[in-house]
């Protein structure tokens, strides 16, 4: 994965430089007289100040639920704070740098993966730089994907909804029965259980491992990783097909919602033949 995402020296100076720049809020001793504590206008230090406060304070909640049966996350070490400090930096940067969709919940479960290689490179001199090769791969990554977080285009053909369509027609190419029996028979649609699958890139379904297993094959399909994620996310629902034929709304709806533990390897394999 990291071969996928590496960054240049210049990169890493200058994100080293950025993170460092705008990881701090403004203090309240650097607003002056003109902003009036009260003042509501967008360009208002102080209006900034409370708006990012209150990112932040979201930012800080999820990073600290972020696997915590991992170490690498969690717990009272120096090593896993100072992870999760450098997951809240890029998150936040990230958000200051994208008005239109600021921080969404779940954007740490996205991050987390790509911290975790890179802050796990054998050479320390790469690993040194993880928060800021983290934050190139992250805004990189996003790209193809930050419609799907965009509110504003839900309802649009680009946004979440026009994906999960494109995942139903996808499931109607290469197992109409299928498609048939989850959406029309069960009235199981994609946006009960596969609204996370995609927005979260399916680090909730599998193990932390199986993840990166996955996302090496997401990042270097030369197809790109949106289509490549629909066809893993389709190739999903066949390999459970005989389960979903047979169940109703209820227990295809749990069992999707709570995919069973499968072999990752046969999971790319059926999604490779699907092109």
């Amino acid at each position: 994965m990291t071969a996928r995402c590496g960054s240049r020296s210049w990169q890493r100076r200058e994100g080293s430089t950025l993170l460092s720049k705008m990881s701090s809020l403004q203090t309240l001793s650097e607003v002056t007289r003109e902003e009036h504590p009260l003042s509501l206008g967008k360009t208002s230090a102080w209006n900034q100040f409370f708006e990012y406060s209150e990112i932040m304070e979201q930012i800080d909640r999820d990073v600290k639920r972020t696997h915590p049966d991992m170490q690498f996350f969690c717990g009272d070490s120096s090593f896993a704070k100072s992870n999760q400090e450098s997951l809240k930096n890029v998150l936040l940067i990230f958000a200051k740098l994208n008005a239109g969709i600021r921080y969404v919940q779940g954007m740490n479960e996205v991050l987390a993966p790509l911290f975790f290689v890179f802050r796990s490179d054998p050479d320390d001199k790469n690993a040194e730089f993880a928060e800021a090769d983290s934050f190139f791969c992250f805004v990189e990554l996003l790209s193809g994907f930050r419609d799907n977080f965009c509110q504003k285009l839900d309802n649009s053909a680009v946004g979440i909804r026009g994906t999960l369509a494109k995942l139903s027609q996808l499931v109607a190419k290469y197992d109409g029965e299928l498609q048939q029996h989850l959406e029309i028979t069960t009235e199981v649609n994609p946006q009960f259980y596969a609204f996370r699958w995609i927005t979260l890139l399916l680090t909730q379904e599998f193990n932390f491992a199986d993840t990166i297993h996955i996302w090496d094959t997401l990042l270097s399909d030369p197809g790109g990783p949106q289509e490549t994620l629909l066809r893993i996310c389709c190739a999903m629902l066949i390999l459970v097909r005989k389960r979903l034929l047979a169940g109703d709304f209820t227990s295809n709806l749990k069992l999707l919602q709570n995919y069973p533990p499968t072999n990752i390897s046969h999971l790319l394999y059926v999604a490779n033949k699907l092109h």
